[in-house]
C-alpha cells in the first residue's frame, strides 16, 4: 500500500475494541507516525481493563486514560437533560452526547503532545465521524484528520482480524462479538447482528445493562429524586454527587428493566440504522424532571421549550456541539431551570417508569387558588368574553363564506339533494 501524506505524530481516539486496535499499526504503517492513544473514562467499566497494556502492544508510544465521568455527567448529560432533548421520539443520546468530550480531549493532549493530527475509528457512514470532525475544526482546525476507515481498504471484520494477527495486536475473543456496541455511563447501544433486519426482535442475550420486564422484580420500588434548579442532587433524601447519582439511577433502572430503546432512526448522512439503547438511569432521571417542569414551568415557556428541544437535539445528534447556537440554547434552557427545584417520587415496575407524586416551593399548581370566592383569582363570567375574542378569527371567516357562498365551509352538506341510484 502506498504511504499516505506524512504525519509527526498522531492523537488517536482508543477504546480498545477491534477497530481502533488495528488503526494503532495501520497508522504507523501508512502515515509513518508515532502514535499516541487517548481514551476517556466515561464510565465502560471492565472495557477499560487492560487498556493501556493492548495499546502499547499495538504499537502505540503512550496511553491517556483520562476519567472524565463527571465532567461527563455535568457539563454533558445534565445539560442535555434540563433540556428535554430525544432525538427521533426516542433516543436520548448516549454515543452522540459523549463524542464531543473524548475529542475535546484528544485536542487536549494534541496540544500537550505537540502532535499534528488526530485520528478516529468512526466508519464513513455513520454520524460519529461528523460529532468527532466538526469538534475538531472548533476546537484546533489546525490540526489534520486522519479517518481510516474512508482510506483503507479493510471493509469486514474479517479483514480487520486479520490484519490485527497481520501485525500482533491482541484481539479477545469478545471483540468478536456480531453487536457493534458503545458504553458509558448514560448507556450502552447495540448496533449489527441480527439487528440489520428490523422485522426481528432482538435476543434477549444482546442486552447487557438491563433485565428483561419479565426477568424484573413483581413488586414495585418506589425513588424519590430531588432536584435544584433541574440539577438532580437527593436521591430518597439522601445528598450525592454526579457520579453517585448516575451509578446508583443506573442499578435501579437495571434492576427494573427501565430504559430500552428500539429505533429505527435516520442518520445525519441520509441512510436509515436499526439500533437498540439500554438507558436505565438516564430515562429515570428524565422523566423526574419532565414531572418537576409541569409543576414549575408555565405554559407558554414550556410549550416553546418542547420547541427549542427539537433542535437541541438536532444539535447533539448532529456533533454541533461546540457552536455558538448550542450556548445560545444553554443559556434559554438555564433561564427555565430558575425555578425548577422541588422532588418527584417514581414508581418503576417491569420497565415501566411511573410518576407517583411530586412538588415544589415553586409550583404553579395552587389548589387554594381555585377553591377561592368568585372574586378573589378566578370568575367564571369573564370565559365568555374571552371564548368570544379567542374565537373571534373563526367568526369573521364564518360569516365571509356565508355572506359570499351562501354557507359556511364547515357547514353539513344538504343530503336530500343527493339522488340515489
Amino acid at each position: 500500500m502506498p504511504k499516505k501524506q506524512k504525519a509527526k505524530k498522531v492523537v488517536l481516539a482508543y477504546s480498545g475494541g477491534l477497530d481502533t486496535s488495528v488503526i494503532v499499526p495501520w497508522l504507523k504503517n501508512n502515515y509513518g507516525c508515532e502514535v499516541v492513544c487517548v481514551c476517556a473514562n466515561l464510565g465502560q467499566e471492565d472495557e477499560l481493563d487492560g487498556l493501556e497494556e493492548k495499546a502499547l502492544a499495538s504499537g502505540a508510544s503512550k496511553v491517556y486514560i483520562e476519567d472524565v465521568r463527571e465532567e461527563f455527567i455535568t457539563d454533558y448529560i445534565f445539560p442535555l437533560i434540563r433540556s428535554g432533548a430525544i432525538y427521533e421520539r426516542k433516543y436520548l443520546m448516549g454515543t452522540s452526547v459523549a463524542r464531543p468530550l473524548i475529542a475535546k480531549l484528544q485536542v487536549k493532549v494534541a496540544e500537550l503532545e505537540n502532535a499534528d493530527a488526530v485520528s478516529h475509528g468512526a466508519t464513513g457512514k455513520g454520524n460519529d465521524q461528523v460529532r468527532f470532525e466538526l469538534t475538531y475544526m472548533a476546537l484546533n482546525p489546525k490540526l489534520q484528520v486522519i479517518a481510516p476507515w474512508r482510506e483503507w481498504e479493510i471493509r469486514s471484520r474479517e479483514d480487520a482480524l486479520a490484519y490485527a494477527a497481520e501485525y500482533n495486536v491482541p484481539v479477545t475473543a469478545t471483540e468478536k462479538s456480531i453487536y457493534s456496541r458503545d458504553r458509558n455511563l448514560m448507556h450502552i447501544s447495540h448496533e449489527g447482528g441480527i439487528l440489520e433486519n428490523p422485522w426481528l426482535e432482538p435476543e434477549e442475550s444482546m442486552y447487557m445493562l438491563t433485565n428483561s420486564p419479565e426477568k424484573a422484580p413483581d413488586e414495585p420500588e418506589y425513588v424519590e429524586i430531588e432536584f435544584v434548579a433541574g440539577i438532580p442532587k437527593k436521591i430518597n433524601g439522601t445528598a450525592m454527587g454526579p457520579i453517585s447519582i448516575m451509578y446508583t439511577l443506573n442499578d435501579l433502572g437495571s434492576k427494573h428493566g427501565i430504559g430500552r430503546t428500539d429505533l429505527v432512526e435516520n442518520r445525519l448522512v441520509g441512510m436509515k440504522s436499526h439500533g437498540v439503547y439500554e438507558t436505565p438511569g438516564v430515562s429515570i432521571l428524565m422523566a423526574a424532571h419532565q414531572a418537576l417542569e409541569e409543576l414549575t414551568l408555565d405554559r407558554d415557556t414550556l410549550h416553546y421549550k418542547q420547541i427549542l428541544a427539537l433542535k437541541y437535539a438536532d444539535i447533539v445528534y448532529n456533533g454541533q456541539w461546540f457552536t455558538p447556537l448550542r450556548e445560545a440554547m444553554d443559556a434559554f434552557m438555564d433561564k427555565t431551570q430558575e425555578n425548577n427545584t422541588g422532588t418527584v417520587r417514581l414508581k418503576l415496575y417491569k420497565g415501566n417508569i411511573i410518576t407517583v407524586g411530586r412538588q415544589s416551593p415553586y409550583s404553579l399548581y395552587r389548589e387554594d387558588y381555585a377553591t377561592f370566592g368568585e372574586e378573589d383569582v378566578y370568575n367564571q363570567k369573564d370565559a365568555e368574553g374571552f371564548i368570544k375574542l379567542f374565537g373571534l378569527p373563526l367568526k369573521v371567516q364564518a360569516l365571509v363564506d356565508i355572506d359570499g357562498f351562501g354557507r359556511g365551509r364547515y357547514a353539513e352538506p344538504d343530503y336530500s339533494k343527493f339522488k340515489r341510484d
